[in-house]
């Protein structure tokens, strides 16, 4: 079995902290690489950034997502923040041309087939100095990702709108009846 877990969905919607949560328990995780990028290409003066030039930042995060999948490959299950699929979406949302190379290696990087998408949460989402999308963008970003991830033949568990502990339990109950 693909040990290999995505936790999707918009912006704002709980993923991280669910992550985080996670790790404290003792699970592995690869961390999301859109802020990690986006942070990498301010201090570097670069215009890879979602409000900048939109293609060279998805690039950047595809990168960052295949480097992630060959680092973060353990004998029991991680937990990824986002992945390849996540490239496809956003380009597809954003109008971006897709590559043949994110086209391959959405087809050979895989992942577990289910996928815990978590839905658009207003009265949790926040905007900070990585994350400027409104709220509706991020609506439109979870249906993107429906999408691209049904597009590529995953299940999608969609995780419920509870707290933290609530939803990881929930997330760990699935998990351990894959």
């Amino acid at each position: 079995m693909n040990k290999r877990i995505v936790l999707t969905g918009g912006p704002g919607s709980g993923k991280t902290s669910v992550i985080e949560f996670l790790n404290s328990l003792g699970y592995y995780s690869a961390p999301e690489v859109g802020r990690k990028v986006i942070q990498l290409e301010i201090k570097l003066n670069s215009d890879a950034l979602p409000w900048d030039n939109k293609a060279a930042f998805r690039d950047k995060m595809l990168l960052e997502e295949i480097n992630n999948y060959k680092i973060y490959n353990y004998s029991t299950f991680c937990f990824y923040d986002r992945s390849i699929i996540d490239c496809y979406g956003y380009s597809k949302l954003e109008n971006i041309p897709i590559s043949e190379n994110l086209i391959k290696n959405c087809h050979e990087l895989t992942y577990n087939s289910n996928v815990f998408i978590f839905p658009p949460w207003k009265s949790i989402y926040k905007n900070d100095l990585e994350r400027k999308q409104d709220y509706k963008e991020s609506v439109s970003t979870y249906n993107e990702m429906l999408c691209a991830y049904k597009y590529f033949g995953y299940k999608l568990i969609e995780v419920p709108k509870v707290s933290v502990e609530k939803r990881v339990e929930f997330i760990l109950n699935k998990v351990n009846n894959m």
